[in-house]
């Protein structure tokens, strides 16, 4: 009987799941099966369980404390084949940087994140959002109230990770690495100004040396 009502819990969970088609708290779960939230957490893990021991092309995958089922990555060259491939949303290295600093520092403030990083962030940061990779997770107890950023499900989902603590711990001097880049990335802009600002000069300089007829009506003498 005990096993009956499990699978019965495991395929009740898996419908839920399947039409959902999101990542689903185990609250909802819980409220689906009418049983209290160990109950449908120990369902959960056991269909999980069962989705990775077969040969499935879908899988259980587990977010924090949420669930969802997806396509197994390796069967993705195969799904593409019948679907329109979904556009891949390429990140900077200025906004993976950010990224990362945020992963590792949430939840923080834009203006945390620049003095890791030593440039204005902004844009990066904006970016992040509009990618669904950061969120604003809340306000900072602190006079202008700033809003701090946290990491997102999607974020999870697109690395492969079930929460921020499975993430790999970041490299020795890595955050010294940011700084460094973001210094470059200042003096390369300089001297882009630079550049611009001598080709303005230089313009004025070589329209005096003409004949000023010329330059006006454009035309040559002969």
């Amino acid at each position: 009987m005990k096993k009956n009502k499990s699978a019965e819990e495991e395929a009740i969970v898996e419908a839920v799941l399947f039409a959902m088609g999101r990542s689903v708290e185990t609250g909802q779960l819980a409220a689906a099966l009418r049983e209290d939230k160990e109950t449908a957490r120990e369902a959960a893990l056991r269909l999980k369980k069962r989705y990775d021991r077969g040969k499935h092309g879908m899988q259980i995958t587990r977010l924090e404390d949420s669930w969802q089922m997806c396509t197994r990555a390796e069967y993705y060259e195969n799904l593409i084949e019948v679907a329109s491939a979904p556009k891949k949303q390429v990140l900077t290295d200025v906004a993976l940087e950010t990224l990362s600093i945020i992963a590792y520092k949430q939840p923080i403030t834009k203006l945390e994140i620049e003095k890791i990083r030593g440039v204005k962030s902004d844009h990066a940061v904006n970016r992040l959002i509009d990618y669904n990779l950061v969120y604003e997770v809340g306000r900072l107890d602190a006079p202008g109230r700033p809003a701090l950023f946290a990491t997102t499900e999607e974020f999870l989902r697109r690395f492969g990770v079930g929460s921020t603590s499975d993430l790999p711990a970041p490299a020795p001097g890595k955050i010294d690495e940011f700084r460094l880049e973001a210094q470059e990335e200042l003096k390369l802009a300089a001297m882009g100004e630079e550049e611009s600002e001598r080709a303005a000069a230089k313009a004025p300089e070589a329209l005096s040396e003409g004949d000023p007829e010329e330059a006006v009506s454009g035309t040559v003498k002969k």
